[in-house]
């Protein structure tokens, strides 16, 4: 059985690991001339890391990733503390799997080094899919036509596979744009900060964590704005993330001040789908249900659908593709939606005016943290579709 993934960020490679794992040949094709990861800190809940586990790269990503003790939502203005979530051991009793904060960059070299250099073709750009009953097959820009019995388009946001396969359809801005910096961890010995933390304020918020055992602060601001550019490396202006949070407590000033120029970048999403595969052909990751990463579930989303996608096809003979792809988008189309859904949610909660609205969300996340509850960014936690006995 063979098959070609498209794209080699996280999503695509996971899948690339399941479906050798579950016996298949794969041919991972990716446009660049190198694995390259940018971005800064990524957040590994346990549904991710549970995915890490059965790939066996989870002791080497943990190695090099911080174990958050607990997640404090603040105010504002003054930084009280609207109450936390326990994340630590407690979240690994009773989820089965750790809660991880990591650079992007080793959560994808670790997913990288792993896949055979002979499995990989860089610098390779497809430009068309075909399929008929017996095969599936992508043409590339050189014009070579590469087949395979399935092809699993994990190409991002911007997907040009989702359009092929399901017509014109625009990736959308979601209102929201978010500057990111790392800064060194002497650089803010001094602030006092939390380990992990949330400022919640009038149309944006701030989080912070750490990285890299705790060596850098990764920071991220969320504002709403009316536009911005989607770029990983766009540069601010010089003090424009300082204007956007004017007026909020003194250590979330002192940070964008010691940061200095951060980047900046327009948050793009996909609308639902009422379906992700045709024939032998199935989209996976942000191609099929980008998010706004209000919940840190963007990655953590493709990595399961990597995971179920193996699954679903382990043991399927050349003519059974089509109906194991149908039952792969059953088990995880209307959990990625659901998550989507509740991203977005928490994006609206997280920006309310002060006000009646903000105080009753304060009240509510305070009684939720005091019932031992871990908050309703664990509502994607509890659910392993590889165990039939999750409902």
């Amino acid at each position: 059985m063979r098959a070609i993934v498209m794209g080699a960020g996280i999503g695509g490679l996971a899948a690339t690991l399941s479906l050798r794992r579950a016996g298949w040949e794969v041919t991972l094709v990716e446009q660049t001339p190198r694995f390259t990861e940018i971005g800064a800190g990524i957040q590994l809940a346990p549904n991710a890391t549970r995915v890490l586990r059965r790939l066996g790269l989870l002791d080497e990503v943990a190695a090099q990733s911080t174990r958050p003790s607990r997640l404090s939502f603040r105010t504002w203005s003054d930084g009280a503390e609207i109450c936390h979530y326990p994340l630590g051991r407690e979240a690994e009793d009773a989820f089965g799997a750790p809660y991880l904060q990591a650079h992007r960059a080793d959560l994808h070299q670790a997913l990288a080094a792993a896949v055979p250099p002979e499995s990989v073709r860089l610098d390779t750009s497809v430009v068309g899919i075909g399929q008929d009953d017996k095969s599936a097959r992508v043409t590339t820009a050189a014009g070579e036509r590469l087949e395979a019995d399935l092809v699993v388009a994990a190409d991002g946001v911007r997907s040009a596979a989702r359009q092929w396969l399901f017509g014109a359809d625009k990736a959308l801005y979601s209102g929201t744009a978010a500057y990111r910096a790392l800064l060194p961890a002497a650089e803010v010995a001094d602030l006092d900060l939390p380990d992990f933390a949330l400022w919640l304020g009038p149309g944006r918020h701030f989080v912070h964590y750490w990285v890299r055992r705790g060596d850098l602060l990764n920071v991220v601001g969320a504002v709403g704005t009316e536009a911005a550019q989607e770029s990983w490396t766009a540069r601010a202006e010089p003090a424009e993330a300082l204007r956007a949070y004017d007026g909020w407590e003194p250590r979330v000033l002192t940070i964008l001040e010691r940061a200095g120029s951060m980047l900046r970048y327009g948050i793009h999403t996909r609308a639902p789908l009422a379906r992700w595969n045709t024939g032998r052909v199935t989209l996976l990751g942000d191609s099929a249900h980008a998010m706004v990463p209000f919940q840190a579930q963007g990655a953590a989303q493709a990595l399961v659908d990597a995971a179920v996608l193996g699954d679903t096809l382990a043991g399927v003979a050349p003519a059974d593709v089509p109906d194991a792809l149908d039952r792969y988008v059953r088990r995880r189309l209307a959990t990625a939606t659901r998550v989507q859904a509740g991203s977005a949610r928490a994006g609206e909660d997280y920006h309310l005016p002060d006000g009646p609205e903000a105080r009753a969300r304060d009240a509510r996340m305070a009684a939720d943290a005091a019932g031992d509850g871990f908050g309703a960014h664990a509502a994607a936690w509890p659910v392993d579709p590889l165990d039939e006995r999750t409902p």
